[in-house]
């Protein structure tokens, strides 16, 4: 797979990466083995940007991710977050950005993955209680100390991009973004990275795979599957948004790809629009799924094709949250 730089100052990565989170929860049951499987044939083709976070599977998924890390070190660009703190009972949910805690996040996940150093560094959440200066200014310290490369944001508006970046230097913004969720546009993120220089990374960038047309309905979906709760996939808006894919289908036809290929090719595309790099992360945690997205980034979509994709967005059923 081709790599690019993330940024001018950034870690060169593989120009899609992958998304660790299902192999531990909220898509339905795992398998370790597989999982770790996927996680090394993705090294070996050449997918080398891994993404985790310290509250999939409370920890759990750090230390899957971490047993091939360390084995494979040198091939990885490894990215994980903190900030979004997890009851393990209730499985309540606040968000911490204060310095104190920052730093025992960092340790406890360096912990978890094994490793010396994370490569990219997200604040999850951001935490509406602290300055987001204060946040930024308690990882830049991390920097300092070598345990941490690069600092990115996750789930962050314009402003606060540019109130970080006044504090310490941004490599990535991580927003969802996909044929199906583009408010990164309209709120001014897209720009505002562009105007910074801040690479941009999509997550859930296949719709939480409705755009696969592999979970078109709910059924078949586990009973702790978290697309059970979310308004996109209710019975209503899954049924509408079913009609989506009929214009996806005829791009994919075209191309002899899938419908999958189709809306990575289409994320892909947006880094030529919005001259900035653009890095999806697809999730996935079968070795046969891995190899399909892979090929997504050979896929050049047509100027028609884009044409035909872009209202999209605009009808589609449900909050993405």
């Amino acid at each position: 797979m081709r790599t690019a730089p993330l940024t001018s100052s950034g870690p060169t990565v593989s120009v899609q990466g992958l998304g660790c989170m299902g192999m531990s929860e909220f898509y339905g049951p795992g398998d370790d083995a597989e999982s770790v499987a996927t996680l090394h044939h993705a090294l070996d083709i050449g997918v080398s940007f891994l993404d985790t976070a310290d509250m999939y599977g409370h920890g759990a998924n750090e230390e899957l991710v971490g047993k091939v890390v360390r084995e494979r070190r040198d091939e990885v660009v490894l990215a994980t977050k903190f900030a979004i703190v997890r009851d393990q009972e209730t499985g309540e949910r606040t968000h911490r950005g204060d310095p104190e805690y920052v730093r025992s996040a960092c340790d406890a996940s360096l912990a978890r993955l094994g490793i010396d150093t994370i490569d990219l560094y997200y604040m999850h959440r951001r935490d509406p209680s602290v300055p987001i200066e204060e946040t930024v200014g308690a990882m830049a310290e991390l920097v300092a100390a070598g345990k941490v490369r690069h600092l990115g944001l996750s789930e962050v508006g314009a402003e606060e991009i540019r109130a970080a970046q006044a504090v310490h230097p941004i490599t990535a913004v991580q927003t969802e973004y996909s044929l199906w969720t583009r408010h990164v546009e309209d709120e001014g993120i897209l720009a505002a990275c562009r105007e910074l220089g801040i690479g941009f990374v999509p997550y859930s960038p296949l719709g939480r795979g409705f755009l696969t047309g592999a979970y078109t309905t709910r059924e078949g979906l586990a009973e702790d599957d978290f697309r059970r709760r979310n308004p996109r996939f209710s019975e209503e808006n899954t049924a509408r948004n079913r009609e989506l894919l009929a214009t996806v289908q005829r791009v994919a036809d075209a191309h002899d790809a899938t419908l999958g290929q189709v809306a990575l090719a289409w994320v892909h595309a947006q880094a030529s629009t919005w001259g900035l790099p653009v890095v999806p992360i697809p999730g996935t945690k079968r070795r046969d799924r891995l190899d399909e997205n892979a090929k997504a980034t050979e896929l050049a979509l047509t100027p028609d094709d884009l044409d035909a994709l872009d209202p999209i967005a605009a009808t589609t059923a449900g909050a993405r949250y």
